[in-house]
């Protein structure tokens, strides 16, 4: 009965007519951004994070929330209509999606993506909120070294999650830890690598560098490819509405793409796109017409959208209780946070109730609302994709320029936003992932004080983080993470390696 209170209060919260307002503009947002093609979540709430650094936290936490679900609505607009995903999590949408498109039956299409989803993130929600306090009553046992073996663990899923090379993650997450010591020690007050630079002292802005390399750096990186010819939209021909077939074809691919895509979203190194490709082997197997699959099966929609919508309420699950971002979009929320001096985890539940469960209630509000704006007003969305991409670039880098100076009117600061965007392009494109970045200067303060405070406990003796069970336990996992990728990679080239010796003689 306790967390249906908890929801009913966080409904009252979510219900004011200021943060409903925050909640139509972000899944507003979020719908648009998700339709560009190569523009996702995780840019626009960078972008927003200086803008709103003066507004009520729960009402600009509501709006970024929004803005998650609103991009997981909208690239699968761009998948099916343009073969383009907007994110990465819409690439299986678009094998199916496109080929519906292309034979008439776009509406359709983009009808049990919309509708999945929110069947998806009502679910979904509900779960998180019946979950999240059974986590945080295990994560309030944590003392301070089990704490930083979490952070560990989250350090490893986050270096491996992200791109294609786990080398390459740890690389980028060492650039953010190096980030983050930069400043004034706070146990001994003596300042680290600030080179006599005054304006270092207070460390490296995290909402500078989330607005860097995300929104300068990725947009450098997008316009640099530039143009490789004229995309098609495939025109949304008859009725968006699904037929009773369609609807019969539809919902059990909902159900299994949610709880497909749920638990997969809550797991450390999970994230979106292992849940739609996991629904869309499912839904191909139990197909009553499997031979339809590659030429516009619409269980190939129904269950990857609801899989990839269910997934982004799943990592809320860790972000919420535990403080862990498991996807790039989440590693920026945390950023948003941490620029109201709130820490998500086990006690914020108990020190601010209002904001959490007014954040989980509020994702309720927003499914409605993308069911309004998705289906009746998708001729809008599809305008959206003939906006010129040199206009698009040039109205992000303003916007991005103007909301740092907005938050921090400084030259020094400009300078930080120029020279983190170059370092973030540069990452792009040499293949290094951008997200461990942000989460290594968040997280590795955390990390730092908490493992000085269990040294400080056990007087020095490094033992102490491997007697707790849990700790163990979770440097156990952390390490296998690391240590099992290498291994099944350096099997898979010593394979090819050897059959091409094969392949030679």
């Amino acid at each position: 009965m306790a967390t249906f209170d908890f929801l009913l209060q966080g409904l009252w919260v979510a219900a004011q007519p200021m943060n409903l307002l925050y909640a139509l503009i972000g899944v507003t947002l979020g719908t648009a951004v998700g339709v560009l093609p190569g523009i996702g979540p995780a840019l626009t709430v960078a972008l927003l994070l200086p803008v709103t650094y003066q507004l009520d936290p729960a009402g600009s936490l509501i709006m970024f929330a929004g803005i998650y679900y609103g991009g997981m609505y909208g690239g699968s607009t761009t998948s099916i209509l343009l073969n383009t995903p907007g994110e990465s999590a819409s690439i299986v949408t678009a094998l199916e999606g496109n080929k519906m498109a292309r034979a008439g039956r776009g509406g359709p299409a983009l009808a049990t993506a919309a509708i999945g989803s929110f069947v998806a993130g009502l679910i979904a929600t509900l779960g998180l909120a019946f979950i999240a306090p059974y986590i945080v009553k295990l994560a309030l046992v944590f003392g301070p070294r089990e704490y930083f073996a979490l952070m560990v663990l989250a350090f490893v899923t986050v270096s491996s999650a992200f791109g294609d090379s786990t080398l390459r993650g740890l690389t980028a997450l060492f650039v953010g830890l190096a980030l983050s010591v930069v400043g004034i020690d706070q146990l001994t007050g003596q300042a680290r690598l600030s080179f006599g630079v005054p304006e270092l002292l207070d460390g490296i802005e995290v909402t500078t560098l989330a607005v860097a390399m995300f929104a300068i750096g990725e947009t450098l990186f997008i316009a640099a490819q530039g143009e490789k010819g004229p995309d098609k939209v495939e025109a949304v021909r008859g009725s968006v509405w699904m037929s009773k077939l369609d609807w019969a074809r539809s919902w059990k691919p909902w159900l299994r793409g949610t709880f497909i895509g749920f638990p997969i979203g809550a797991m450390p190194a999970g994230g979106a796109e292992i849940g739609t490709f996991l629904s869309y082997a499912a839904e191909k197997k139990l197909a009553k017409h499997p031979e339809e699959f590659g030429h516009g099966a619409i269980e190939g929609v129904a269950g990857p959208e609801a899989a990839n919508n269910a997934s982004a309420a799943g990592t809320l699950v860790p972000l919420l209780t535990l403080g862990l971002p498991t996807t790039a979009t989440a590693a920026i929320m945390l950023a948003g946070f941490q620029q109201y001096g709130l820490q998500p985890g086990p006690l914020l539940f108990a020190t601010n109730p209002q904001l959490v469960w007014g954040l989980i209630a509020s994702l309720l509000i927003a499914n409605f609302m993308l069911l309004v704006l998705n289906l009746p007003l998708i001729g809008l969305w599809v305008k959206l994709l003939t906006i010129p991409k040199p206009w698009l670039y040039a109205g992000i880098l303003l916007f991005a320029t103007l909301g740092t100076i907005g938050a921090n009117p400084s030259v020094y600061e400009l300078g930080m936003l120029l020279a983190f965007g170059l370092l973030g392009y540069a990452m792009r494109v040499f293949g290094y992932p951008i997200a461990p970045v942000v989460v290594g200067l968040i997280l590795g303060p955390l990390a730092e004080q908490q493992l000085r405070r269990a040294l400080a406990i056990s007087q020095g003796d490094i033992s102490v983080l491997f007697t707790s069970p849990i700790a163990a336990v979770l440097l156990v996992i952390a390490a296998a993470a690391l240590i099992v990728p290498l291994i099944l990679r350096a099997r898979g080239r010593g394979e090819v390696l050897s059959q091409l010796a094969a392949n030679e003689d």
